[in-house]
């Protein structure tokens, strides 16, 4: 910030944005709506999962018709829940997303609770998501950051401290909640917060003429902000599974992980045949988290006398119903498709 920048003013900013989001904002579904319900579904949602995806594909709008709201949702059975998030990947949302609606059921009487502390002790809500449906659904002065608002933050105050430290989170929520408890609308301030991130503000060349707080922004090279601790590195992994077709379906193993936990994949090959494993039928790469996957399914190995207790031989006409990570769907799916193995028992 130069020394002939004016101060910043959180009700100027507020006030710019506000205007700006009422006139301009995007029409999402999740905006049409103050139901508590709703408004979670569409946070949990979109964390970590792109817009895009979860409209267009249609996962939004199907959650809502299987599962309305609490009740229903809580009533649900587990391997329900999930196959229903078939696709949206990380998993642990939806099975949160289950748990909290049993406790909203159980101990709020089917009804969300508007008290901070309360959402807040809620299973699977962190700071982000408790504002986002405070002000979304109730309308309370609650700020929320997530990466959008955090770059917007970041330029407007032409602050260089890591917005993944320690200070820089705690600036970053201060400057929200100062922004949101100026708004007169706390529900368009936070929506045009993240929106203006999506739009104008965004990672590589901000349009900043365009910017509805181009006049209140400090930014002097936007491009350079936000500032971010070395990245974690990509981790290269391979994982060897494999393919036993017998004539009642196909051999499955349910996952025990904390990750994919109550999802069924292909089997992972026996240790015994990791020095040397049967021949490769297809190889395929997926990305979860901090890691970049070789997935390579194998012939199935010398038939066992038992299988783990965790391997069942699933139905071929309840394949499509077992909930399953997405990288395994398509791998079942051509392997089946190709209808050239020999049928194994």
């Amino acid at each position: 910030m130069s020394a002939l920048s004016p101060p910043l003013r959180p009700a100027a900013i507020s006030a710019a944005l506000v205007a700006w989001f009422r006139k301009s904002g995007r029409d999402y579904p999740w905006r049409r709506t103050c139901d508590p319900y709703a408004v979670l579904v569409s946070e949990v949602m979109l964390q970590q999962t792109q817009i895009s995806t979860v409209l267009d594909r249609g996962y939004y709008a199907r959650w809502l018709e299987r599962f309305p709201d609490f009740e229903t949702l809580a009533s649900a059975r587990e391997d329900e829940v999930l196959k229903a998030w078939e696709g949206l990947g990380y998993y642990r949302r939806a099975r949160s997303l289950h748990r909290l609606a049993k406790v909203v059921k159980e101990k709020h009487g089917g009804v969300f609770p508007q008290d901070r502390d309360a959402i807040l002790a809620l299973p699977g809500i962190g700071p982000y998501t408790a504002g986002a449906v405070a002000s979304f659904a109730f309308g309370l002065p609650e700020p929320l950051v997530d990466g959008n608002v955090a770059r917007v933050l970041s330029r407007i105050h032409d602050d260089a401290t890591p917005v993944d430290s320690t200070a820089g989170v705690k600036l970053l929520w201060e400057r929200a909640g100062a922004l949101v408890r100026s708004a007169d609308d706390p529900r368009a301030l936070n929506s045009a917060l993240m929106e203006l991130g999506q739009t104008y503000c965004t990672p590589a060349k901000p349009a900043c003429d365009g910017c509805p707080v181009r006049l209140q922004c400090h930014a002097t090279e936007p491009e350079t902000l936000p500032v971010k601790r070395a990245r974690q590195v990509i981790t290269a992994v391979t994982e060897h599974v494999f393919f036993l077709r017998t004539r009642d379906g196909v051999l499955l193993e349910q996952e025990t992980g904390k990750r994919r936990t109550g999802l069924w994949k292909l089997p992972a090959l026996p240790a015994a045949h990791e020095g040397k494993p049967p021949p490769v039928l297809m190889r395929a790469n997926y990305v979860i988290t901090r890691y970049k996957v070789a997935l390579w399914v194998h012939e199935a190995p010398a038939r066992q006398s038992r299988w783990p207790d965790t391997h069942r031989v699933i139905a071929f006409a309840e394949i499509e119903s077992t909930p399953m990570p997405a990288p395994y769907r398509r791998a079942l799916s051509l392997l089946l498709n190709r209808g050239e193995f020999r049928l194994a028992g």
